[in-house]
């Protein structure tokens, strides 16, 4: 019983979920707030004297600014979330399933060397 419950938590997909929740919710605050405090100041310096940031208006309309240091910046965080959980999450997660079900083997090549085989042995004038 405790053999098929290890082998349901460990399951890729299991695993797949948490990190999409994990991204999605535990990670967002120290990364806007490093966003908003490191990121974004220096992404609007580069846009030179603009109030609204890095960007331009398509008009002389500020509802036109086409914002690309908020692009720049979600680039960023998706980025820094996806190492962060990556290191914290996968990898222990990964290397907890190996010590639990050992190391997988190659099975399809194995099938086909033994269908090639099966194969060979069936071709008319062996």
């Amino acid at each position: 019983m405790l053999k098929g419950f290890k082998a349901f938590i460990f399951k890729g997909n299991i695993i797949d979920l948490a990190v999409a929740v994990v991204m999605g919710t535990a990670f967002v605050a120290i990364v806007t707030a490093f966003s908003d405090n490191v990121i974004n100041p220096i992404l609007a310096a580069i846009g030179g004297s603009n109030d609204l940031g890095f960007g331009f208006k398509i008009t002389d309309s500020d509802e036109t600014f086409v914002n690309i240091g908020a692009v720049i910046t979600a680039g960023i965080n998706f980025l820094m979330i996806a190492v962060v959980l990556y290191f914290l999450v996968v990898v222990p997660a990964m290397a907890a399933q190996r010590r639990m079900f050992g190391e997988k083997t190659d099975d399809a090549k194995n099938e086909v060397v033994l269908l090639t085989e099966i194969r060979d042995l069936l071709q008319p004038g062996r």
